[in-house]
């Protein structure tokens, strides 16, 4: 009688039923951190700490449900759904990005949807359906044993209040005790959620966007003096063999999709060269090539690279520039260009809101924009995101033609795009044999990619432009993420993916072709923040009165070293990553030194300064010598048809 008795007493519970709602929480999500995030544990309070940081979400979240007292069944049920969608959200997004979903992420997909499909879905498996079992489970007690529990009152709430907040300082102490500064130093977002959550990082990410909002609200012109005086000390005179040696010359840039520079000189196993087009610029001794040379995008990836390009500014730490501070003031390389007497055209064969770039190009200060409307987007010139590269830059060349010279122009790729697979028709190229269908497609794609460019470089020598052109190709950013190490270690022939190769597969070529000048391999550190300093230099542009944080790769002065967007960074002699200094030829830890600290603090500084200048608008308080200052209503991108692709102003409540 007794068991039966405290049976109905459970039964009838709604604190039994929140407690079980909670421990199949905590053990799912614990689950999914061990499967499916590679968060880097090193010790054992951090392995403690992964543990316990799902509980005071829990608590905290589903114990909100305790507030009501007809309800609070279908309101946890529903609290345990929206939490669990976050998680699987999070997982999928991982899965290619090796990254946690943050508020300017959701934004960014509202303005990219519909295009997203094919990437998501082929990240999805049926197995997946576990990270929603729990609430599978809830429902149906909710309707069998528990059928009859209700809320009594809201004492329980403040207890379970009080233990998730108790819970949560004492995950925060210890993680300040291993990691100091975390909420205030953390440029990675993998620490955020290794220590404290991923639940507790989107708090977290809220809050530094309503920050982020404010700043700008509250920033002056005296905020500009620090970030001036900063620049003016670490600013790179230009190379006096290069400076002006293609002043008055048209410039091309193409953007090579997920491209990584291991595929330059790499051959199959019989021996056909990947990418035998731009290995032959590699070598020919005529071409500058960076083979140190790294991505440094954040979670705006091609348009994150775009913006490092045109800028020499760093992208955001959470979310993308293009769809975050589209209405901030720029002093971008087309606007310094316009002032000189350029053109400036971006060719996209994908559509204009894509990135949001109708919106963002014209801050930019880019005098014409032909996307989508201007290409023949049937079905078979089309994959992926787009315009597949040979058509697209077939189209594009009449358009090139058209345009007044001396032209700044941007051509961005496509097919070489996750998750990499080829239409049969389009490539007799042999895919990889390495165990992952991702890395065997991105072979042929990238050969695909290889064999688009030269098309193009044919088109540029027939048509006169070659001779008269800085073309600029650069890798955006990485092609294959962490997920395929096992594979990446067979396509480089080595036991594993060490955290240093890791690093070093963030390598991504640049080529710098400019007429009548030697070229040749370059081994100097740099990253897409540099290049802008380096072409305004080679077009006869002192940038000296620029707020930029980019370096000349051409100067004698050049820094040798190159930082990720999230604080770690890599140079000839020593890479730090993950808060750790690794030697870079052997893989091994070596101790801290004060040079490399000093490369870490300045690391640390510029990023944090950069982020100034974007979250705050900086710019709109200062105007460099000699620069006008650009109206963005001036630009109004027509289409084809001589409509205006300029954005319908949307008004509150549409």
């Amino acid at each position: 009688m007794k068991k039966k008795g405290l049976f109905k007493k459970i039964e009838n519970s709604h604190i039994a039923f929140f407690a079980i709602a909670v421990i199949l929480f905590w053990i799912k999500t614990y689950i999914a951190y061990q499967m499916e995030f590679k968060l880097g544990i090193d010790n054992n309070l951090q392995k403690f700490l992964l543990a316990i940081n799902p509980i005071s979400s829990a608590l905290f979240f589903m114990g909100l449900a305790l507030l009501s007292k007809k309800h609070t069944k279908k309101i946890m049920i529903a609290i345990n759904f929206i939490l669990s969608f976050l998680l699987y959200a999070n997982i999928v997004y991982y899965r290619f990005f090796n990254d946690f979903i943050t508020v300017p992420v959701i934004m960014q997909a509202k303005s990219n949807s519909g295009q997203l499909g094919d990437s998501a879905n082929s990240l999805m498996n049926g197995l997946d359906i576990f990270y929603f079992t729990d609430t599978i489970v809830l429902i149906i007690l909710a309707f069998t044993v528990f059928k009859k529990a209700v809320s009594k009152n809201r004492k329980s709430y403040q207890l379970v209040l009080l233990f998730a907040v108790t819970v949560f300082l004492f995950n925060l102490g210890l993680a300040e005790k291993d990691r100091p500064q975390l909420l205030s130093r953390s440029f990675d977002r993998n620490y955020l959620v290794k220590y404290l959550g991923a639940y507790n990082f989107t708090i977290f990410d809220v809050i530094q966007n309503i920050e982020s909002s404010s700043q700008r609200a509250m920033a002056s012109s005296s905020d500009v003096s620090t970030v001036q005086n900063y620049r003016q000390a670490n600013y790179t005179a230009p190379n006096p063999a290069y400076f002006g040696k293609a002043k008055g010359m048209n410039v091309i840039y193409v953007s090579l999709e997920s491209f990584q520079n291991f595929m330059i000189n790499y051959k199959m196993p019989d021996g056909q060269e990947v990418t035998p087009f731009l290995n032959s610029l590699a070598n020919d001794g005529e071409t500058f090539y960076f083979d140190n040379f790294y991505h440094q995008t954040g979670q705006g990836k091609t348009s994150d690279a775009e913006f490092l390009m045109e800028n020499s500014l760093y992208p955001l730490s959470q979310g993308a520039v293009f769809i975050n501070k589209d209405q901030n003031t720029y002093q971008a390389a087309p606007a310094i260009l316009g002032e000189k007497g350029y053109t400036s055209a971006v060719f996209h064969g994908n559509y204009k809101t894509f990135w949001n770039r109708n919106v963002m190009y014209r801050q930019l200060g880019y005098d014409q924009f032909f996307d989508a409307e201007y290409y023949d987007m049937s079905t078979e010139n089309t994959k992926n995101y787009g315009m597949k590269d040979k058509p697209y830059f077939q189209e594009s060349m009449p358009m090139l033609e058209s345009l007044k010279q001396p032209f700044y122009t941007k051509f961005i790729t496509l097919s070489n795009h996750f998750p990499f697979e080829m239409d049969p028709q389009d490539t007799t190229f042999p895919a990889g044999d390495f165990g992952d269908s991702v890395v065997n497609n991105y072979f042929q794609s990238a050969h695909y990619m290889d064999e688009a460019l030269k098309q193009f470089f044919d088109s540029l020598k027939k048509d006169g432009l070659y001779d008269n052109s800085v073309i600029i190709l650069y890798g955006d950013h990485y092609g294959l993420s962490e997920n395929h190490n096992t594979a990446m270690a067979k396509v480089l022939g080595v036991p594993k993916i060490t955290p240093t190769i890791n690093a070093s597969l963030q390598e991504t070529p640049l080529f710098i072709h400019v007429p009548g000048v030697k070229g040749g391999v370059q081994h100097q550190f740099g990253g897409e923040v540099d290049v802008r300093p380096t072409l305004l230099h080679l077009l006869g542009i002192d940038t000296k009165d620029y707020i930029e944080f980019g370096s000349d790769l051409l100067s004698p002065q050049h820094r040798n070293w190159a930082l990720f967007r999230n604080g770690d960074f890599v140079s000839p002699n020593v890479d730090q990553l993950s808060g750790k200094y690794y030697n870079p030829t052997t893989g091994e830890v070596v101790p801290e030194t004060p040079a490399y600290k000093s490369i870490s603090d300045k690391v640390q500084q510029e990023l944090q300064m950069s982020d100034d200048v974007v979250t705050k608008d900086l710019l709109r308080f200062y105007t460099p010598t000699g620069f006008k200052p650009i109206d963005p209503n001036n630009y109004q991108y027509l289409g084809p048809k001589g409509k205006s692709q300029q954005p319908k102003v949307q008004t509150s409540g549409e």
